[in-house]
């Protein structure tokens, strides 16, 4: 086949030629169609077909200055169509009309309005030259470059007084579709818009019939709500509406597409004047309905659009009506999925789903379609933690609905809420104020803001016919406007940043000249402010014990309370004290081991988290004080008959692990010694507590608490009389005693030894043999009856080493306090079972020495339970089995003046010497509780 022959067009300078041709002659002064038209028809034809479309084709033309003439040949085509009669609100600035004006002057003939649908078309060639010349143009401005170039030669204002001026849907199409493409450079369109093209393409949008016009329309509105101001002015001007209406009209799929894809554009950060045009423009059921859409991106971008429009609080309960509630929500369900997509996606929904519970009728939907379960699966899931604030702040809008209160409960609201109380906040945006709750709308006045006690007053008084309308009565009237009489004096307040004494128990007001004593209460609103008002809510019911009254709960207040920058929220106060004085929940406070979490966190200082590190902590006299406030609250209750009855039901009845936790709660909210005696020693509570020390822990501070409890305990039982105290100590390191056995030691002994003591390790100990036998009946019956060792000089001392037998000789020779005890001790901090220590405790109890037994005891005592010591020695001390030094460990351990954290740390390194053989330190403890030393004489342990 014969190649074609080649043409002039072909060639893309004679095509060029021709457009800066005729943009030069211009269309008009009767040219001859026959030489002027045809070559100009197909240079574009060919520019529009072959060179534009080719590979690097577009660029080629710009490079080449194609855009300068074929700008000006629009601007001349512009200038020979139908002009506007008159200037009106949609048409073109002055600026169009001088730009145009430059040319030959338009054909005469009758000129029709802008806003006219009935305009005539312009000629044929002049409808075909701008159709070739605006589709070239189109084309053109879908890469940057020419885009920038376009604005530079100022090429919009020919294109917006085309569309105002040739109402062809073609021509109208094409110039939608460049002024769509240049809209996507954020400096053309807001040349665009000042050009005043919004309003000749919103009356496209109900004038033109054809699909492809209007989907080029659209798109060009889509592209021009680039920016929130933008986007506001689209909506002012009314470009909302028609997309409504026209999406009402159930249109062809690919403009029901365009349709969606704008108003999603529109709909960001939607604005009043949005949610009323879609609303007005019967937009929210269509919208609805195409929530389910077989098309994904008709059924993505409407839901978006509905999670939009639920930040105007007036379209919501319309949006509700229209089933919007079940379709956001479906949509959240399916995105949590394990099918869904991530967290990104879900934002809007969440912030949607949120807003939608402002206003009754639509938490009604949300309650019955299961919403409630999805936002407590929101608030649990730690990935989702960001919108946990907004999902709290959404569900205070259920605050009087007991129904939903009880199932939020039923699913764990309350311990979730205390967690969020010390959380960290979202980094949600603060809503506007046009998405506040529309069960109450704004009452829009000119002048200033009126209280709401003057609304309703005011509302009554029309309502009874004593104003004829709300202009009968001043907002002056208001008891918010009238002046206050002088305030009486007050004392100086505190200016310290911390809270006084008071201050916790009983929030002070300050007034305020000018405002009401109601307005000036208002607590300050931060972001624990929606949990701390659900949480309140909870806590007012009759039995409020089984929701707050749990551990997560309370170290989620207690937390907050102690843990506050500034000053705690004085709701959080009031909530403690109102469970605090309820009698329902004195149970739940003694099971829950609440009563000594009080104490521990509030009174000692010690939280959960600082146990069992020494983590230092600030110690406030602020929650000292209101943690004795409050631990005197449960004990007016545990005090009251009732109190008695649920304690003593709880200690003799309860289950194993409601003894224990009665018997250890006792001791901090009994005051009367009738009571505790009766219920603590007479009933075996003291006993019960004890004995649960070496089972499994049921708490994990349980025996932090327990150590608080006995020493409490032993307050109670001797208030005045000091606890039995170690014996002292006759050991002094700086001035010991003289020892009366360094003289057999030197090279010259005074009196001559005539025995040796001969060790393991060959060591040989001189000795006395009259001073030995005399100082043990073992060494008497060895040095001095009938065994062959009387006999002997070298007599050998088996499993004997140096340091333990070296206290042994200084007994035997009379020494007592000399220091010489002192020397198989290791010092604290290294263990003392298997040591020299133990060793010459059991070559004391061998060799018949009770006094050197004591003296050894004493010198562990005095090394590792000195002052020296330290909570880690008592178990170690503990475990060497001596009777005197176990009775030492409880001393130490439930000394009067010992530190809350060492006791605890003691009573650990007690439990785990003692094991499983509990019997011991049960007996030691409880001889230190009651005041008696244990072994004593006529002492009675019977509790």
């Amino acid at each position: 086949m014969a190649a074609a022959k080649p043409t002039l067009t072909d060639s893309l300078s004679f095509c060029l030629a021709q457009l800066t041709a005729a943009a030069g002659e211009g269309l008009g002064g009767g040219k001859d169609t026959a030489t002027n038209e045809t070559p100009l028809g197909r240079a574009l034809l060919a520019l529009r077909t072959r060179h534009v479309k080719a590979a690097g084709g577009i660029e080629r033309f710009r490079a080449r200055g194609g855009l300068r003439p074929l700008l000006a040949l629009l601007r001349r085509a512009a200038a020979v169509g139908p002009a506007p009669s008159q200037a009106g609100p949609g048409s073109a600035p002055s600026s169009v009309e001088s730009a145009t004006s430059a040319g030959p002057a338009p054909s005469p003939g009758p000129a029709p309005s802008a806003a006219s649908s009935s305009a005539p078309s312009p000629p044929a060639r002049l409808r075909k030259t701008l159709d070739l010349a605006l589709s070239i143009l189109a084309n053109c401005c879908t890469e940057g470059a020419c885009r920038a170039e376009v604005r530079r030669l100022g090429g919009i204002l020919p294109l917006v007084t085309i569309l105002q001026c040739v109402k062809t849907d073609s021509i109208q199409n094409r110039t939608a579709r460049a002024l769509g493409n240049l809209a996507m450079e954020p400096e053309s369109c807001g040349d665009i818009h000042s050009a005043g093209a919004v309003p000749l393409l919103v009356e496209n949008l109900t004038a033109c019939q054809d699909s492809q016009c209007l989907q080029s329309v659209v798109r060009a509105l889509r592209n021009l709500a680039d920016s929130p101001q933008h986007r506001l002015a689209l909506a002012q001007q009314g470009a909302v509406r028609p997309l409504a209406e026209l999406l009402a009209a159930a249109p062809d799929p690919a403009l029901t597409l365009a349709l969606v894809r704008a108003l999603l554009e529109l709909s960001r950060g939607c604005s009043r004047a949005c949610a009323e045009q879609l609303s007005l423009g019967g937009g929210l059921g269509p919208l609805v309905s195409l929530a389910s859409h077989p098309k994904k991106a008709v059924r993505e971008a409407t839901i978006l659009i509905l999670a939009n429009l639920c930040a105007q609080g007036l379209v919501r309960p319309a949006l509700g009506n229209a089933g919007g509630v079940d379709v956001l929500l479906g949509e959240l369900r399916r995105r949590r999925g394990p099918n869904g997509a991530g967290p990104a996606s879900q934002q809007p929904l969440v912030r949607a789903v949120c807003l939608l519970c402002r206003e009754a009728i639509n938490r009604a939907r949300l309650r019955d379609a299961g919403g409630l379960e999805l936002l407590m699966g929101l608030l649990r899931d730690p990935r989702a933690s960001a919108w946990h604030p907004r999902v709290v702040a959404a569900l205070v809008g259920f605050l009087y609905d007991t129904g939903a209160l009880g199932r939020l409960q039923a699913l764990g609201l309350v311990p979730l809420l205390a967690g969020q109380l010390c959380g960290d906040a979202g980094d949600e945006e603060e809503e506007g104020r046009e998405a506040a709750s529309w069960d109450f709308p704004e009452e829009r006045t000119p002048d200033r803001a009126e209280a709401g006690s003057f609304r309703s007053l005011r509302s009554w008084l029309i309502s009874e016919g004593y104003a004829a309308g709300p202009g009968d009565i001043s907002p002056d009237w208001s008891p918010e406007r009238c002046p206050l009489p002088p305030p009486p004096p007050e004392p100086a307040e505190q200016t310290s940043s911390t809270l006084g004494p008071t201050s916790l128990r009983t929030p002070r007001t300050l007034r305020t000249p000018g405002r009401s004593p109601a307005a000036a209460s208002e607590e300050p609103w931060g972001r624990e402010g929606p949990a701390l008002l659900l949480l309140s809510r909870f806590s007012q019911a009759p039995d409020p014990s089984g929701a707050l009254v749990t551990g997560p709960a309370l170290c989620g207040l207690l937390a907050y309370v102690t843990g506050s920058p500034g000053p705690p929220s004085p709701r959080a106060l009031r909530i403690l004290a109102r469970l605090t004085c309820n009698p329902a929940c004195l149970e739940a406070f003694v099971r829950s081991y609440g009563a000594a979490l009080l104490r521990a966190w509030l009174v000692l200082g010690v939280a959960p988290d600082d146990w069992p590190s020494l983590r230092a902590r600030p110690a406030r006299r602020q929650h000292r004080e209101l943690g004795e406030m409050l631990l005197q609250n449960l004990t007016v209750q545990a005090e009251s008959p009732f109190g008695v009855g649920a304690l003593t039901h709880l200690l003799l009845s309860g289950s194993p692990e409601d003894r224990v936790a009665c018997a250890l709660t006792l001791p901090f909210i009994c005051r009367k010694p009738s009571l505790w005696r009766r219920l603590l020693l007479d009933q075996g509570g003291l006993r019960l507590l004890l004995s649960a020390l070496t089972r499994p822990a049921p708490h994990p501070l349980f025996l932090f608490f327990a150590a608080d409890s006995l020493s409490c305990l032993q307050g109670l039982v001797s208030p005045t009389v000091i606890p039995v105290l170690p014996p002292p100590i006759p050991l002094d390191l700086d001035s010991p005693s003289p020892c009366l056995y360094e003289r057999l030691l030197g090279p010259a002994p005074i009196p001559a030894p005539d025995l040796h003591f001969l060790l393991d390790s060959g060591l040989r100990l001189p000795a006395q043999r009259a001073a030995s036998a005399t100082a043990s009946p073992f060494f008497r019956a060895l040095l001095a009856g009938s065994f062959a060792e009387a006999q002997m000089d070298l007599v050998p001392l088996r499993g004997l080493s140096a340091s333990a037998a070296w206290p042994i000789l200084h007994h035997l020779h009379g020494c007592r306090g000399c220091g010489a005890a002192l020397r198989p001790i290791p010092p604290p901090g290294q263990p003392l079972l298997g040591s020299e220590a133990e060793e010459a405790l059991e070559a004391a109890g061998r060799f018949l020495l009770p006094g050197l037994e004591e003296e050894l005891e004493e010198a562990v005592g005095h090394i590792h339970l000195g002052p020296h010591g330290g909570p880690e020695s008592v178990g170690e001390v503990f475990r060497l089995g001596r009777p005197r030094l176990v009775a030492h460990c409880a001393r130490w351990t439930l000394g009067p003046g010992q530190c809350p954290r060492k006791r605890a740390l003691a009573l650990v390194g007690l439990v785990e010497a003692a094991g499983e053989e509990a019997g011991p330190l049960t007996e030691a403890l409880l001889a230190v509780v009651m005041g008696v030393e244990l072994g004593a004489k006529g002492s009675s342990l019977d509790c």
